[in-house]
């Protein structure tokens, strides 16, 4: 008698170099493993396959990210063929492009498609630009990554909330512990970004665009009496963009030159989180979600969002950090001086409070269970989750991994 082999889900995106689709992918793949499921995760490939490759998944690699209607075609019948060798049961999308190649595959393959709608895309106001953003409402499930999200997908595209599930990012709170970052992981990107230990850091995490608000941040450094900090601009950057030009051209006409430096990309966010007496958000748009609001929490740091979009349902106002108005410098620089004024004993209570409020609302392992659970009503004959199975996070399978 052949043993039987385990269901899979094959989750597809663009690419798997960085970014929270990207990590979750990553991390859903793990859970899928442990819980017994085979994993399959399609991409045009990246610097976290060798991430994903740790958890027990497997990567194949399509060119998922492009637009151009024929390579769609063809990776459509390509994923088709994927999901009947591996036994997939489900296609789980992460972005249009690849969802269009995903939900004909699906149907081809008789098996059920399902989508995360990871942002708020731009451009629906015109009928073809909707009807291609449309094809991420067309699951039998869509996973909204914050009510926000939830809210515009019904409203711009009418989508049954039958549908809709909510399911916020999460944070691996086995990775993201400062009890576990050891003093030289801090140092080596204290050194590396030549960052002294005269000033306080704010930090400004994220992808180096317009959105994120830097130039907002600049203004509110101006309105500002006190010198003693930096700002450390962390993130991916193409100095190239006319953007990053424009940024570094409002840094030297203001004379902040000394006062804001750019970090660039950083594996290792979690040492860079503790070198920051405080972590800001200050997008200028409605963002869907704020994954490194609730990465800078779970080390227990102070957080400034923009409350607009999604931001606000990463923070707990007056407790764990501050909202502030979109554009409105003034009011940032506000927030700021009051992060930075605090007193020890505040802020230690402060980042105990920030680091229960993740556990208890915004970790990977609800983030994992909930989509399982969302698996397993569209798989029928799904694993099931045993009564004794601990929490699942990827730093514990590779842990396991390495002991064993």
């Amino acid at each position: 008698m052949q043993p039987q082999v385990r269901p899979a889900v094959l989750q597809v995106l663009p690419s798997l170099e960085s970014g929270g689709a990207e990590r979750g992918t990553v991390q859903i793949a793990g859970a899928l493993v442990e819980a017994g499921w085979n994993a399959v995760v399609a991409s045009s490939g990246g610097r976290l396959e060798r991430e994903l490759a740790a958890t027990g998944a497997t990567h194949v690699t399509l060119p998922l990210a492009s637009k151009n209607p024929l390579v769609i075609a063809s990776n459509a019948v390509r994923l088709a063929k994927l999901a009947r060798a591996r036994n997939v049961r489900l296609i789980h999308a992460r972005s249009r492009a690849p969802a269009w190649s995903a939900a004909f595959a699906a149907r081809r393959a008789g098996i059920s498609f399902m989508t995360t709608f990871h942002g708020v895309y731009q451009g629906h106001e015109h009928w073809l630009k909707k009807r291609y953003n449309a094809i991420m409402t067309a699951g039998d499930r869509v996973i909204a990554v914050s009510d926000y999200v939830h809210e515009h997908v019904q409203k711009v595209y009418g989508v049954d909330a039958a549908r809709v599930r909510v399911i916020r990012r999460g944070v691996d709170l086995a990775a993201f512990d400062p009890a576990i970052v050891r003093g030289h992981r801090v140092a080596a990107l204290s050194e590396r970004w030549q960052l002294g230990y005269e000033r306080k850091v704010v930090m400004l995490p994220g992808r180096v665009v317009r959105i994120k608000g830097h130039l907002l941040m600049l203004d509110a450094m101006m309105r500002m009496e006190r010198r003693d900090f930096i700002v450390l601009i962390v993130g991916d950057l193409d100095p190239a963009s006319s953007y990053v030009k424009e940024l570094e051209r409002d840094i030297l006409r203001k004379g902040l030159t000394d006062r804001v430096h750019f970090g660039g990309h950083c594996d290792d966010m979690a040492a860079a989180y503790m070198l920051a007496d405080v972590v800001t958000l200050p997008a200028i748009g409605p963002e869907a979600f704020g994954r490194v609001a609730i990465e800078a929490q779970a080390m227990g740091k102070p957080v400034i969002v923009t409350n607009a979009g999604g931001l606000p349902e990463t923070v707990m106002p007056a407790s764990t950090g501050w909202l502030v108005e979109p554009n409105n410098p003034d009011e940032l620089a506000w927030a700021l001086d009051l992060a930075l004024s605090m007193e020890t004993d505040v802020r230690e209570r402060l980042a105990t409070r920030a680091r229960q409020f993740v556990a208890d609302e915004l970790s990977i392992d609800q983030m994992c269970r909930r989509t399982l659970d969302v698996y397993r009503e569209l798989v029928k004959d799904a694993p099931r989750p045993s009564a004794a199975t601990a929490p699942v996070t990827v730093d514990g399978i590779l842990q396991e991994r390495e002991a064993g």
